[in-house]
């Protein structure tokens, strides 16, 4: 049966809804996809779901449905004594997990692949993936990539890099990170980049649409190049990630990114960032085109600068 929402103008919407988070009601309709509404704009709603209901950033109550109610409130049916609570005080409505009830995961695979046959044969791969669980006052955050290229057989990139971070949020928009990132390039000069940091950061907003989040870092760094020498340093670093989701939530702009420097000035500073577009194919299935710059600049070694662009399919959950 179809979940039904209530506005204030008199309309009616009728479909599953999804999630509520960030002041936005996610309804999933046959005829217009998944649709954001303004939780500001709804009168009431119902749904026989059994759906988590959070009135605070940590904790919820699972209600076995949600029943209509007068204007501005509904009424959360948990096989005991209904309760009716204003919807200005609900922050979160999700489907319940079997173990950790209000734990939520989402992520992305990118994938891009080129092959030419000519006269000089070239080989490009490159895969991406970046993911992210919450639960209560904890976020965990796990990216890696892949990069190879070759000519004639002969191999002209060849990196990974590997990072985890983990959030504690000290208030709802407050949290502090410890992170740590690898780096290994078999072709380049640098061949290793190792950093561990930790440091504040402000969560802007997370929602359905989007998130935004900027993080300053006090890192160590140990940088190893191909001659065996070795440099290492403390940096200062500001780390962004921003999504946001356009034309109906079809297309996905992004980018992420790091800008660091030493602060015994060894280097003159550090950049890794990307930038691109991801359009929804499905509810799972993506294209995308991507732009990432790799840079260190001022070491006494080779400097390292790398733009690598990339299309290719990918999947999301």
């Amino acid at each position: 049966m179809a979940d039904t929402v209530w506005m204030k103008n008199g309309d009616r919407l009728t479909g599953t809804i999804k999630v509520f988070d960030g002041g936005k009601l996610m309804l999933d309709t046959p005829y217009g996809g998944s649709i954001p509404i303004d939780m500001k704009q709804v009168k009431t709603l119902q749904s026989d779901q059994e759906l988590l209901v959070k009135q605070d950033a940590y904790s919820g109550e699972k209600a076995k449905s949600i029943k209509a109610s007068d204007e501005g409130r509904v009424t959360l049916e948990n096989g005991e004594a209904p309760k009716t609570v204003p919807i200005a005080s609900i922050q979160q409505i999700m489907k319940p997990k079997p173990i950790i009830q209000d734990l939520t995961v989402t992520g992305n695979v990118d994938l891009a692949l080129d092959f030419k046959r000519a006269d000089t044969d070239t080989d490009d791969y490159n895969i991406a993936f970046k993911t992210q669980a919450r639960h209560g006052k904890w976020r965990h955050n796990a990216t890696g990539e892949y990069n190879r290229e070759s000519q004639d057989s002969v191999t002209t990139t060849d990196n990974w890099s590997a990072e985890y971070a983990l959030d504690r949020f000290i208030t709802d928009k407050w949290f502090w990170q410890g992170r740590i990132d690898y780096k290994s390039d078999h072709i380049e000069n640098l061949e290793r980049q190792r950093t561990v940091g930790t440091g504040p950061g402000y969560q802007f907003w997370d929602d359905e649409l989007g998130a935004f989040s900027l993080t300053t870092l006090l890192n160590r760094t140990d940088y190893r190049y191909s001659d065996d020498t070795q440099v290492n340093f403390y940096s200062a670093a500001l780390k962004w990630d921003y999504s946001r989701y356009l034309i109906g939530k079809t297309v996905q702009f992004f980018t992420t990114g790091e800008l660091g420097r030493p602060l015994d000035n060894t280097a003159t500073y550090s950049l890794d960032t990307d930038i691109g577009l991801r359009y929804k194919l499905t509810e799972w299935a993506s294209l995308n085109l991507k732009a990432e710059k790799d840079q260190v600049s001022g070491t006494s070694n080779s400097d390292l600068n790398t733009t690598r662009y990339t299309a290719g399919l990918g999947v999301t959950w």
